[in-house]
């Protein structure tokens, strides 16, 4: 059963609620997912502070006219069914979340594009995003890039009092 006006309004509403509150959003064809499959990934995303919604193109149309990007988006060139996901917490971490799904799930859904920081993104910036390390294993890199100077300048540091206490080994052998 078709929408009325009315209905289409507080869904735009929403909508522009949704993207205003989001730190990113990727869009998705979810053409052959099953209903099962969509719940999944649904729990999926609401556990780590994401969102899957779909829309119909029109519908997601109005909304990205009504937000500032840098390069509106064609959404009539969208294949299938279209799919928002929202990100509320880390930006990077849905793409990621949809790169897993279509692991297991092949040829059942898709990156379409998505946005960031105000700039549409295509779907291989998306996917390329996706492939990016975790926020952690970035932070951990760094801290290790860090640590790095001062823990070889302990070690040798620590040589010369190795090599001391071999020198002194080495005479108590010799006297003994």
């Amino acid at each position: 059963m078709p929408k009325t006006k009315q209905q289409k309004e507080i869904i735009l509403r929403d909508l522009d609620t949704k993207l205003a509150q989001s730190k990113a959003v990727v869009f998705a064809s979810f053409n052959n997912l099953t209903v099962r499959d969509t719940e999944e990934l649904r729990g999926q995303l609401l556990e780590e502070q994401g969102e899957f919604l779909a829309i119909k193109k029109t519908l997601l149309g109005r909304a990205l006219n009504n937000i500032q990007l840098t390069e509106q988006p064609n959404v009539r060139e969208f294949d299938g069914q279209v799919a928002i996901i929202f990100a509320y917490g880390d930006q990077v971490l849905p793409a990621k979340l949809l790169q897993k799904f279509q692991k297991t799930h092949e040829d059942k859904i898709a990156f379409l594009g998505g946005i960031l920081d105000g700039q549409f993104l295509s779907a291989a910036d998306v996917q390329s995003l996706a492939n990016l390390p975790s926020k952690l294993e970035l932070q951990a890199r760094l801290v290790g890039a860090l640590n790095a100077p001062v823990s070889g300048f302990v070690n040798v540091l620590a040589g010369n009092l190795r090599g001391l206490v071999t020198v002194l080994q080495a005479v108590a052998d010799q006297k003994a």
